[in-house]
């Protein structure tokens, strides 16, 4: 019954759903293609391929997938991948990631959570398995999967105690979606729990597949021409910035006494409809500002550097010598400091960071990463590296350290969802 009356409720916002994916398409036009896949109609034909079937809603989801939908590729080389995304921005990094696989990664976008519509979804496709990055928990889907015999697994998963309280004010619309997922892999043994309190009959803790991920050579490359325009200039980057951040950012860096002459301040906002916002915020407070986009041969002379291009945030990390994680700074839980691990950078983030409770506060400990207060004292501390390059060099070992000891998780879920597909 509550099931029912969620659909209903679905099929009565359509309308409205629809008119802002159109609105939205004013500044994404992304947004304004492929509507007949969000209402279930693919344009995909069938096949009698195996179909492992993984969705990843956006940009984030998309990149933590990627050592698992290789691995499955490798593991299964007669099957294909099905991935699913919400939003333009995750399907443009699928097709850049995956492009080179041709045929073997079919993209779409995931139908709007009907019965009618994951029903029509699931008879085109016929997947093997559901596998869900994440957070992902739709109750239709889960259901129809249940009915056409197709396993659901929610792998990477994360639950914080925000999300655990959103679901249970769900009542019985998410426990009994809960209780028919078959498999959880969890990041961490809090995630773990949260998801079993909800009802999960089976979860593991496999780590994070984020850990897994491999800068490719070609960011690396696109990093070390970035730094070739920057010169000496010693860099601060702002990575995955949300709204109200960049103001809070661009005064205190105009506020900080002794600042070099020289330093750089990047920012690169996560969300691409706010790149103009940004660069207007920017310019109105007097600092020249160049675009990414129109970055060219010559020497990068501005005080701000705007990264307004998507999929090269390996190569920010690369080009930087500190960086800011984004969303830690306002109470929006932080965002994915592990790739700036990765490559040895040392990370600063702010108070909130429950998205990525245990890996922050694991990386605050090894001394990878340092959380501040505030806006001056993010600034503060920033400016403190930049100048010492002991500091530096200490931090982005420990960073290295870090990441290195957590990776191992898409070999561990690939075992686990091996019982799944068979």
């Amino acid at each position: 019954m509550i099931r029912a009356l969620y659909s209903l409720a679905w099929w009565l916002a359509l309308p409205l759903v629809l008119a802002r994916l159109w609105w939205r398409g004013r500044k994404e036009p992304g947004y304004r293609a492929h509507w007949a896949e969000r209402l279930g109609f693919p344009d995909a034909a069938p096949s009698t391929r195996l179909t492992l079937w993984v969705h990843a809603v956006s940009v984030g989801e998309t990149r933590a997938a990627e050592p698992l939908v290789e691995a499955l590729l490798l593991a299964y080389p007669d099957s294909r991948i099905l991935l699913t995304h919400m939003t333009p921005t995750g399907r443009a990094t699928g097709a850049a990631l995956f492009g080179h696989h041709g045929e073997r990664v079919l993209q779409s976008y995931l139908p709007y959570d009907t019965g009618f519509m994951v029903a029509r979804f699931l008879r085109r496709f016929t997947p093997r398995v559901c596998i869900l990055m994440e957070t992902e928990v739709w109750p239709n889907l889960i259901a129809g999967c249940a009915r056409a015999g197709v396993p659901v697994a929610l792998v990477n998963a994360r639950l914080s105690e925000r999300s655990l309280r959103r679901g249970r004010k769900m009542g019985a619309l998410m426990t009994d979606a809960a209780r028919a997922i078959t498999l959880v892999a969890a990041q961490t043994e809090g995630d773990a729990e949260r998801v079993r309190s909800l009802g999960a009959p089976t979860v593991a803790v496999t780590g994070s597949i984020k850990f897994d991920v491999v800068p490719p050579a070609s960011a690396l490359e696109k990093g070390a021409w970035l730094r070739e325009r920057v010169k000496r200039r010693p860099v601060f980057l702002c990575a995955s910035t949300r709204e109200g951040e960049e103001a809070l950012v661009l005064d205190a860096w105009q506020r900080a006494p002794d600042k070099p002459q020289d330093a750089l301040l990047a920012i690169v906002p996560r969300h691409p409809q706010r790149f103009d916002e940004v660069e207007k915020m920017i310019a109105a407070r007097g600092l020249s500002v160049t675009r990414r986009s129109t970055l060219d041969g010559g020497a990068l002379q501005a005080d701000v550097l705007l990264g307004d291009s998507m999929g090269e945030m390996f190569a920010y990390f690369a080009a930087c010598d500190c960086t800011f994680i984004g969303g830690s700074l306002m109470p929006l839980g932080g965002q994915n400091l592990i790739e700036a691990c990765a490559l040895g950078k040392p990370v600063l983030v702010g108070e909130h960071t429950f998205n990525f409770a245990q890996a922050t506060d694991e990386a605050v400990q090894d001394g990878a990463a340092l959380r501040v207060a505030d806006a001056d004292a993010l600034i503060a501390a920033a400016l403190r590296l930049l100048e010492d390059d002991a500091a530096r060099a200490a931090m982005g070992a420990h960073a290295l350290a870090f990441a290195g000891r957590h990776r191992g998780a898409t070999l561990r879920t690939v075992e686990l969802l091996r019982q799944l597909i068979g």
